[in-house]
């Protein structure tokens, strides 16, 4: 008698259907190795542990926003050959997350800084956290819209409880009033409760010309660098425009700009 029929709305009832994935193959294998009933049920919970878990990860991987691709594996570290290595392995334990301590990264344009906190982003969603990244213009955006729907205390909670969140590009824009306001309001509801990543063009040391309030400035900036882990990347930009093709072909792809203006002016 085959049982399937009968297990299947059991599962579904249980929120186990992922079992039904690998019942059959799992029979299969125990009836084989003629594993001991202990054995196959072993096989089938850790199946459905593992399922679980990769569905969890999903679920924060797509909420945290970050690029699929940006790991500490596809970080070139040969581009900034000052770094310590070791440094950064620590910060992927993802200690400074455990501690509630800032990381601040900065250098200049296409040195690695948003690849950088994105790798670290990695490494704390394979360890269970749950992450944000974005952007300064992105975050201190949707504070704004909460506030003109009246759902700013619910938002900055929301936000104050994330574990991890990346403010990447911060001073790319100066701030206006009231977004100063927001970013303090974030950065004091966080500070000591949650683990902050800020990537900056700027040094810290020039980060209160992003503020037209230097108060809230020195308030924030204050925070920000409490117990903070900094990384500082040097070099040129990574980022680099496709060669042109060369040869006779390539001449011949390039158009003719007397063909062109003579083109423009027939029409």
């Amino acid at each position: 008698m085959n049982p399937m029929p009968a297990l299947e709305p059991m599962l579904k009832q249980l929120r186990l259907s992922g079992v039904l994935d690998s019942l059959e193959a799992r029979n299969r294998q125990a009836i084989e190795s003629k594993l001991a009933y202990t054995d196959f049920i072993a096989l089938l919970i850790q199946d459905e542990v593992a399922r679980r878990q990769q569905r969890q990860f999903d679920q924060r991987s797509r909420k945290s926003q970050v690029c699929s691709d940006k790991t500490l594996e596809r970080f070139d570290f040969s581009d900034n050959p000052t770094i310590d290595r070791a440094y950064i392995a620590d910060l992927a334990t993802c200690r400074f997350v455990v501690e509630k301590a800032p990381v601040l990264i900065v250098g200049p344009v296409g040195t690695g800084k948003s690849h950088l906190a994105q790798a670290l982003v990695h490494c704390a969603l394979r360890q269970g956290y749950e992450v944000l990244f974005t952007t300064q213009a992105k975050l201190l955006a949707q504070m704004h819209a909460a506030r003109a729907t009246n759902a700013y205390d619910r938002k900055l909670q929301q936000l104050a409880k994330i574990p991890l969140i990346v403010i990447d590009d911060f001073g790319l824009r100066p701030l206006r009033t009231p977004q100063d306001e927001d970013l303090h309001d974030l950065v004091a509801e966080r500070y000591e409760h949650a683990s902050t990543i800020v990537t900056s063009n700027l040094d810290v040391d020039e980060w209160r010309a992003a503020f037209p309030n230097k108060l809230l400035a020195a308030a924030t900036i204050d925070r920000l660098r409490d117990g903070a882990y900094r990384v500082l990347l040097d070099g040129e930009t990574r980022r680099r425009p496709r060669p042109l093709p060369a040869g006779p072909a390539a001449a011949s792809a390039r158009p003719d700009k007397r063909t062109t203006t003579n083109a423009r002016s027939a029409a």
